[in-house]
């Protein structure tokens, strides 16, 4: 799963930017300059996502946890805020303003059928490094086999390796910003999923729209709504790959383009957070007065976040939540 550009349309423009672009009359700020309104007007490609008749995650799923490295507990809530703020239950309504984390998630069940609901499981914290500091994808494999008792569970688990800033991960920030897949043990198949923190390694990859891209229009970046540029990018990251993980759990689901280098749920629409996005331009979002940070989610205990676009099978279309 890699954010911030696709390798058509996005690459295309990002082409014509490095042709067109003169930093010498363009400033780099949030008003619009010729460029980016050329952005605008640009006719997006449809989104198509085909159901290729496999087997999707439903009912209710638990979140295995590995937190590999060293995460702080101010940074272990931002995520386990932002997992249980996906639990769609009534008092969680009753308690939660809108739009809500759980509304963004509630997409998930116009592809399954009925709604997905996440809990957390186990979690384990390996602040030792037991496999070093950096990784391959097979280790990423290895560590949810043997941390956290994989073959002891199926379908209704899904099992997420977190990475601290400092560890560094085969392809990440190259090709991606987390990822998903399957397994097999034994005769189950089972689900993980690994994101890695950005802050250090990939800003502007991996954590924008809370830094400066490393290449195209070059606007402000929004202020992260629980101020940390690293855990607010992994939340994106970790919405982005559960909801791939959940509607194409095993490569035969929802996608488009090829099962290698499948389109799905939220990569599929990727750089899009509210009305009017554009590739440079996350779209219209709520600012908090008092601490200018942007948002457009709202979880438990009134914890913010900015989720991603999620392609809607009901209308074929990217769907932002404001």
């Amino acid at each position: 799963m890699r954010r911030g550009c696709g390798l058509n349309l996005n690459l295309l423009l990002l082409l014509l930017l490095l042709l067109f672009y003169n930093p010498n009359t363009l400033e780099a700020t949030a008003t619009a300059t010729p460029f980016s309104q050329m952005l605008a007007l640009v006719q997006q490609e449809p989104v198509v996502l085909k159901y290729h008749k496999g087997p999707l995650l439903k009912g209710n799923l638990t979140l295995n946890l590995l937190w590999y490295g060293n995460f702080t507990l101010t940074q272990r809530s931002i995520i386990l805020n932002f997992i249980q703020s996906l639990t769609n239950s009534s008092t969680h309504r009753r308690r939660t303003q809108s739009p809500s984390a759980a509304s963004w998630w509630q997409t998930t069940a116009t592809y399954t059928g009925r709604p997905c609901t996440l809990t957390v499981g186990n979690q384990i914290l390996d602040h030792t490094y037991s496999l070093g500091k950096s990784l391959k994808a097979s280790q990423l494999i290895a560590l949810t086999s043997t941390k956290t008792e994989i073959t002891a569970y199926g379908y209704n688990r899904i099992h997420v390796v977190l990475t601290a800033a400092d560890v560094a991960v085969e392809d990440f920030c190259m090709n991606q910003c987390g990822t998903h897949g399957s397994l097999r043990a034994g005769k189950k198949r089972v689900v993980y999923a690994w994101v890695g923190n950005p802050e250090s390694q990939c800003p502007g990859e991996c954590a924008w729209p809370f830094h400066q891209p490393l290449y195209g229009p070059q606007a402000p970046p929004l202020v992260p709504p629980n101020g940390d540029v690293g855990m607010d990018g992994m939340v994106i990251s970790l919405a982005t790959v559960l909801a791939g993980a959940v509607t194409n759990p095993f490569g035969n689901g929802y996608y488009q383009g090829t099962a290698m280098a499948p389109l799905e749920a939220v990569s599929a629409c990727t750089g899009m957070f509210g009305k009017g996005a554009y590739p440079g331009y996350a779209g219209e979002v709520p600012v908090d007065k008092r601490t200018g940070a942007s948002y457009n989610a709202v979880g438990m205990r009134g914890r913010r976040f900015l989720l991603p676009a999620m392609w809607d099978p009901l209308t074929s279309s990217c769907k932002t939540l404001v």
